[in-house]
């Protein structure tokens, strides 16, 4: 392997309804399938149909304007961008149907710069661009 393959979140990025959001400097997103198990007739395995799919996520970051908390529970769109200029390409996922969990409208502590997080629902993603294996 070669070790400028491996990407730095460094250079990661979030749009949010097409906007930068170079406040957040986290993000994670994942998809969790519901399987069904199967027991059938003279098998002694344990079978397993795909189920429903359920998406969640967090972006965190630092506070800078009260956007998230003007935005409440309305449903928006998040691009997650991964480019790295030494790793072999770019990696763009759209985030579709996003919705907050809740709303954080206070956390801070004098003294200290104050941290915004915001764990979110999907319910559908795209890959638009993928970093192909060599």
């Amino acid at each position: 392997m070669d070790a400028n393959r491996v990407f730095m979140g460094t250079y990661g990025k979030i749009f949010i309804d097409g906007n930068w959001q170079s406040n957040f400097n986290h993000l994670e997103a994942n998809v969790e399938i519901q399987k069904k198990e199967l027991n059938l007739a003279g098998d002694p395995w344990v079978r397993h149909k795909k189920g429903p799919m359920k998406g969640t996520g967090t972006i965190s970051g630092f506070k800078v304007t009260s956007d998230m908390i003007a935005r409440g529970f309305d449903k928006f769109e998040l691009i997650s961008k991964l480019e790295d200029p030494e790793a072999f390409g770019f990696e763009t996922i759209t985030l579709k149907n996003v919705m907050l969990d809740k709303l954080q409208l206070a956390n801070w502590t004098a003294g200290e710069e104050v941290k915004e997080e915001v764990s979110f629902t999907f319910e559908e993603y795209t890959l638009n661009d993928r970093v192909a294996a060599i």
